[in-house]
């Protein structure tokens, strides 16, 4: 895909990131708490300058020069203002910083909206073509009604209203003197009803569902991937006079693994999946072969540790493989009880367990006879 043609020359930008952020739970304001990676402002900033915005003008709260200036270190084209008790004084006072460049157009947007699609601005840049003003809207879906204190109220009506988003775009110089006329409290909610105050039309335009404004404690927090997947492998040694068990069943054979537990080769690949999906380490770190505790220990005990961390992180089992490798015994017969164990021990369908084996045609210590190996891997579904 091309990439998207550079702005017109003449358009400056003012990110609002003057606010307190208190509901979002941060330890900080919000605009400068890491998300994603980087701190919510540099987002949307990076996003104006990569558009071929320039200059762009950031209202920060009183004292916050030296953490607004790490946030946006490297970013050319940026300066900072300090902004005033409301956003409406803060947006003033990054316009009037703008003076001396004397913008054609300007872009006004919110900094605790970081994702700032490319095609959003080409929108609200054409569509000052035709009026002094625009704004990203999106309709509303849900049902409306007017509240009575706790008691419904009358219905309204969502299709005359739109959902508003940042950012706003003006004519630079209608949107600062519709600023420097206002009068009464400096309580506007956004800078579109400072413009209709003076008469200005504003165009709506088609807005972004990934412009979500961060506002909670719940937009800050790790988001859970849907999926996970790990893998794991084990290999154990054949000896005389141990007991053969493989996926927690007991099989006939002329030797036995030999290990501090019961060596089951393919439970202990089976329990590192598991654990690496939720990024839980390792079974020897969950059961030391040091500790004696776990002397002879029924592998069961470990993989339903390994269930019940998964739950705990949130996730279910969504399906598991496991792969024995050795020549002897034949895994074939076995292949139905082996899976129903599994089955049964993690509380999943018997349809979510796969068990399978395979020979290294007499190749390597497995081919030989001297041992099993096992490799396994699990797919945990976010709850």
């Amino acid at each position: 895909m091309d990439a998207p043609s550079p702005l017109p020359v003449g358009i400056a930008a003012v990110v609002v990131a003057a606010g307190a952020g208190l509901r979002a739970g941060q330890p900080l304001p919000k605009q400068f708490a890491i998300w994603r990676g980087k701190p919510v402002v540099r987002h949307s900033v990076e996003a104006l300058i990569a558009a071929g915005v320039s200059p762009v003008i950031v209202a920060i709260p009183e004292g916050a020069d030296e953490i607004a200036s790490t946030a946006l270190a490297g970013l050319d084209g940026v300066r900072l203002v300090t902004g005033g008790a409301t956003r409406q004084l803060s947006v003033r006072a990054a316009l009037e910083a703008l003076a001396g460049d004397a913008p054609r157009l300007v872009l006004i947007h919110d900094a605790a909206r970081p994702v700032l699609p490319r095609a959003v601005i080409d929108r609200l840049v054409d569509a000052l073509d035709r009026q002094p003003g625009a704004i990203p809207v999106l309709p509303v879906v849900d049902s409306l009604t007017r509240a009575e204190g706790e008691l419904m109220g009358e219905p309204a009506r969502r299709e005359e209203l739109r959902r508003v988003q940042t950012p706003q775009a003006f004519r630079y110089a209608d949107i600062i003197a519709a600023h420097q006329d206002w009068s009464g409290a400096a309580s506007a909610g956004d800078d579109a009803q400072v413009a209709r105050a003076v008469g200005l039309a504003i165009a709506l335009v088609e807005g972004d569902e990934v412009l979500h404004k961060l506002t909670f404690a719940h937009d800050f927090a790790v988001q859970k991937l849907p999926v996970r997947v790990g893998t794991g492998y084990d290999v154990h040694r054949l000896a005389e006079g141990e007991e053969l068990w493989l996926c927690g069943v007991r099989i006939e054979h002329d030797r036995g693994l030999a290990g501090h537990s019961d060596a089951d080769v393919a439970i202990h690949a089976l329990v590192d999946a598991i654990l690496g999906a939720i990024g839980a380490g390792d079974i020897g770190s969950h059961f030391p072969p040091s500790d004696p505790r776990w002397k002879g220990a029924s592998s069961d005990r470990f993989l339903v540790h390994a269930v019940d961390l998964t739950r705990e992180a949130g996730y279910a089992i969504g399906n598991v493989d496991v792969t024995i490798v050795c020549e002897a015994p034949k895994i074939g017969p076995h292949r139905t009880a082996m899976r129903e164990r599994l089955a049964q021990i993690m509380q999943v369908p018997l349809a979510a367990v796969s068990v399978k084996a395979t020979t290294t045609e007499r190749l390597g210590a497995t081919g030989r006879g001297e041992g099993i190996a096992a490799q396994a891997a699990a797919t945990l579904i976010a709850l």
